[in-house]
């Protein structure tokens, strides 16, 4: 039986109430590293109406660039959902799969829209880039402004205090790099020297951190408009600052590298994003959070690398990103630790 059937099969149990259930389209997104993606198009009748919808389901790997776990990203989409900051709708979790081999979950489709970075350069969006960053940035903002309280995050993410966020984070990610590392990562070390060496003031307000906030990771429909923040696999309970520092770090401005997100001048994204928050970014504890972003994410590429020389994937993806980022990432966290780069990264605030 394919897979389209057997899901078509467990569909038709979850949702009973809609006669006819029938799955016409299955097809894999490409890209994932944390999840295989798949959009399914189900025709089906309710309170006696016909309806074609479509669906997005999200199936475990046999590895992943990211090790996370389904139910708490799940648990993040919904309590996020039906805030000022827009994601899909979750709708189904499953984490004893049966017939469709792992885990997976179900959530519904953000019609007509797309993620992809390269459009940035090329008309029609290459005219929507401040539009599409204005909105990047201030939706950032506005996630900083929620208290983890309000979204009831609290109930299944781990509480920090305020003054423990950097040491917390610093701490696992330092961990993934010792634990993953298949061979001496100098840079690496001479990084967590230096964050180490001075942690950056409490956090202004605890907030729920994406983890992952970049272009790439959103929905943007053809009027420029964003629909959806995808990848909450690495949210979590911290400072604001980490978030918007993974944002603009100096890996994600592409195709255009002098704009944040391939998007606008940093400065102004920061500019957005203060005034979306209230909060006001500190320079010197802004500088810590940028070098742990990069580190952050070279711990990423290095724990890719390890999958893929132990055999437990051979994704072409984990090769080239613990290949080619490990690289990237070192020459940006060499950069960023030369004095030249602090006065640099400061006045660019």
């Amino acid at each position: 039986m394919t897979l389209a059937r057997k899901l078509e099969a467990y569909l038709r149990r979850q949702w009973p109430a809609l006669s006819g259930f029938t799955i016409e389209e299955l097809h894999q997104i490409p890209g994932g590293a944390s999840r295989e993606t798949y959009r399914f198009v189900a025709r089906y009748t309710e309170a006696g109406a016909d309806r074609r919808k479509g669906y997005i389901f999200r199936r475990d790997p046999s590895s992943s660039l990211i090790d996370t776990e389904r139910s708490h990203e799940f648990r993040t989409y919904q309590a996020v959902f039906g805030t000022s900051v827009p994601v899909p709708e979750p709708l189904i979790l499953e984490n004893a799969p049966g017939d469709l081999e792992r885990p997976f979950s179900v959530m519904a489709e953000v019609p007509d829209c797309q993620s992809a970075t390269a459009n940035f350069a090329v008309p029609p969006y290459s005219e929507m880039r401040r539009q599409i960053g204005e909105q990047k940035w201030s939706i950032l903002g506005r996630l900083s402004a929620i208290s983890p309280a309000e979204l009831g995050v609290d109930s299944f993410m781990t509480v920090v205090e305020p003054a423990d966020c950097a040491r917390h984070e610093l701490d696992y990610w330092a961990g993934v790099i010792e634990q993953d590392a298949l061979h001496p990562q100098p840079i690496a070390m001479a990084a967590i020297r230096e964050l180490r060496r001075r942690y950056p003031p409490p956090a202004q307000r605890l907030c729920l951190v994406h983890g992952d906030y970049r272009s790439g990771n959103f929905l943007y429909d053809e009027h420029g408009d964003i629909k959806a923040v995808l990848d909450w696999e690495m949210a979590h309970i911290g400072d604001p600052l980490e978030d918007l520092a993974w944002s603009l770090d100096p890996l994600w401005p592409w195709p255009d590298k002098t704009l944040a997100g391939g998007l606008m001048p940093r400065h102004e994204a920061i500019t957005i994003w203060e005034r979306a928050s209230g909060l006001r970014v500190d320079r010197e504890a802004f500088r810590w959070w940028q070098i742990f972003a990069s580190l952050k994410a070279l711990a990423i590429w290095i724990s890719s690398s390890e999958d893929f020389a132990n055999g437990q994937t051979k994704e072409p993806i984990l090769a080239v990103a613990g290949w080619l980022m490990t690289d990237r990432q070192n020459r940006i966290l060499v950069d960023r630790l030369s004095p030249v780069s602090r006065h640099r990264y400061a006045e660019a605030l």
